[in-house]
């Protein structure tokens, strides 16, 4: 049974409350020399509790949390959904932040159940894309589903033109999914092994690597707290040690 929308209101009040007291006792403490620590049983939990307010990521009380960095990623980079534009799974995305500069939407399926998939298979196929062809990729919350995620890559790359973009994100702190990807669900990524991955096929110069979220925005998302129940200014704080949020913009190189 869903808890009601003001229990979980209570819960992130409370939570930024405790955070507000941690932060300024640390900045006390260190105007007073002192370490910062807290001493054992001085924490009060609250409204912490062993079940989520949602077990679906905050889908069925609003937008979940991580979507926030996500398509906040993709307006960012707006400008390179553009001419041939291959989603993984539907392209909603390429429909709402390319819109009329995208000239063909084409999604990639891992199965045929998608009767409006052009492209059916598994990322880690060198051959299930066409080489060369596209613009630009989305590919949001996908990669960790994949075991090679090298293999993956080195698709990706090579289905891009040269000068072609990808657009990339991949979960940070998460919790698995209960359901459908359950049994694919085998990575969660960094900054740094995302740039590390990336590394291999495309140039460092060519590659922007970032890390979104926060202790706050962890804790709400993992509860299944929605972003319509939060401040936003409380997620636009990036703390990288705190990544809910893994983005990429990888930029193949020309033809040389």
């Amino acid at each position: 049974m869903q808890p009601p929308p003001n229990d979980a209101r209570r819960f992130t009040r409370s939570l930024w409350r405790r955070a507000r007291k941690v932060l300024v006792g640390r900045r006390i403490a260190r105007l007073c020399g002192r370490p910062e620590w807290f001493p054992l049983g001085s924490v009060r939990f609250g409204d912490l509790r062993l079940s989520p307010f949602s077990r679906c990521w905050g889908l069925d009380r609003g937008t979940p949390v991580d979507r926030y960095y996500i398509e906040r990623f993709l307006a960012e980079n707006a400008d390179d959904i553009h001419g041939r534009v291959l989603e993984i799974g539907d392209n909603a995305y390429t429909l709402r932040f390319g819109g009329a500069r995208v000239r063909q939407s084409d999604i990639l399926h891992v199965d045929a159940s998608n009767p409006r998939a052009a492209f059916v298979g598994d990322l880690t196929r060198l051959d299930v894309l066409p080489e060369s062809v596209f613009d630009c990729i989305v590919l949001t919350q996908t990669l960790h589903l994949v075991y090679d995620m090298r293999a993956a890559v080195a698709t990706l790359h090579r289905a891009l033109k040269p000068g072609g973009v990808l657009l990339l994100t991949t979960p940070g702190i998460s919790q698995l999914d209960p359901g459908e990807w359950g049994p694919t669900w085998y990575w969660s990524l960094t900054a740094l092994a995302a740039r590390r991955l990336l590394e291999e096929r495309f140039s460092p110069d060519a590659l922007a690597v970032e890390a979104h979220g926060n202790v706050f925005a962890a804790t709400a998302f993992l509860y299944g707290i929605a972003v319509e129940e939060l401040d936003r200014a409380d997620l636009d704080v990036d703390d990288a040690v705190y990544p809910l949020t893994v983005a990429a913009r990888a930029v193949k190189a020309n033809a040389a």
